[in-house]
């Protein structure tokens, strides 16, 4: 396979040449124009930051795209999913609220938003996954699936479970519906913390199976025997009382990652647009965020999800360590790899060398930089 074209501009800037004219200069000069955008639905996937995290992307990073967006005739919309864990963003008017707060919103960005698995992250898609070795049937947020083109804005920075988080992680996990995000997190099938429930029976009316039954304790339980974990009860709780059990170990998680990226992009036009800015050593889905570990490196665009990602992790590899920061606690540790230092248990190349197995992309990249 020849090697991706990703294309990149640092963050140094004159008076008269801002950070966001950048960004619409290698917008403009990448191939992103090469796509028909003509009248096209556009679901610009992104990350709205957890309420409080003041490392997530900011709306003007936004605007500059779907602004483009429109000049090639596109339809733009931002979109996200709601989250599997207890936060700001785990239903959907919570999620528009939080995106709001955090700046994402029409006057700011010049389109609307769009929770893709809807108020209570059961509005999904159940999305074939050719020559998936871990998911047969992905379940994606059907707002996501009802675009006609998907294009990834990505806040790349470090994960705490995935190792960083960049365009797989993005569209795949990012792109699951609650019961998605359970089936790449976990083997195991959901239970009941009895302390929490108030036995209102939702998880009793949305299961397929019958699996959940009243207690004389007037609890819920899950009866695992017919319990297919689909996770279903997990996102229609309204006290968080059902959890997932069994947490699969990073490489499989990766892997599913990169296989329901490939259930999100198969058979449409996308591009991927990496933002390596405020590279926080974890993942903007915590409600603060913690020193970044290097200085700002730029602005990444490519069509190949496997190319910018791992474009982007060479260039961080390349910088300094931040004064203070916990990459720099970790400097006796003789790995070399900045995200396997902070993250030791962690492994972001099962994920990429995964996605390059299925046919998503390739690991070989030419960088264009655009000065």
């Amino acid at each position: 396979m020849a090697k991706s074209k990703v294309y990149f501009t640092d963050m140094s800037v004159k008076f008269d040449r801002s950070l966001l004219k950048k960004l619409r200069e290698l917008l403009v000069r990448s191939d992103l124009k090469d796509i028909d955008f003509k009248d096209k639905y556009v679901a610009v996937k992104l990350h709205f930051g957890e309420h409080g995290n003041m490392a997530a992307l900011r709306p003007n990073y936004a605007r500059v795209l779907c602004d483009y967006i429109k000049e090639l005739g596109g339809r733009p919309f931002l979109t996200d999913c709601n989250t599997l864990y207890v936060g700001s963003r785990k239903n959907g008017l919570d999620h528009l609220q939080t995106a709001d707060l955090n700046g994402f919103n029409p006057l700011s960005t010049g389109v609307y938003n769009i929770i893709a698995d809807g108020v209570k992250g059961l509005d999904e898609a159940l999305v074939p996954v050719e020559g998936g070795e871990y998911v047969k049937e992905a379940k994606i947020g059907r707002a996501l699936m009802d675009a006609d083109i998907v294009i990834s804005l990505t806040h790349f920075k470090g994960h705490e479970m995935a190792g960083f988080g960049g365009a797989l992680k993005n569209i795949g996990m990012g792109g699951g519906s609650r019961a998605g995000k359970m089936e790449m997190h976990c083997a195991g099938k959901p239970q009941v913390q009895e302390n929490l429930c108030i036995g209102c029976r939702f998880c009793q009316r949305i299961c397929a199976h019958s699996a959940p039954t009243l207690g004389e304790n007037k609890k819920m339980h899950i009866d695992h025997d017919k319990c297919v974990g689909c996770g279903r009860c997990v996102a229609v709780c309204p006290k968080d009382a059902i959890t997932a059990t069994n947490y699969y170990g990073t490489e499989i998680m990766n892997c599913k990652i990169a296989e329901y990226a490939k259930a999100v992009l198969d058979g449409r036009p996308h591009y991927h647009i990496a933002l390596a800015v405020d590279i926080t050593p974890n993942c903007d889905c915590h409600a603060d965020n913690m020193l970044p570990i290097v200085p700002n490196v730029g602005f990444f665009a490519s069509a190949d999800p496997v190319a910018i990602d791992v474009a982007c992790a060479d260039m961080v590899n390349k910088q300094p360590i931040m004064p203070g920061s916990m990459l720099e606690a970790c400097k006796d540790h003789e790995e070399h790899d900045y995200f396997r230092k902070i993250g030791p248990e962690t492994d972001w190349r099962s994920c990429v060398a995964h996605a390059e197995k299925i046919g998503l992309g390739t690991q070989e990249y030419e960088l264009i930089v655009m000065k």
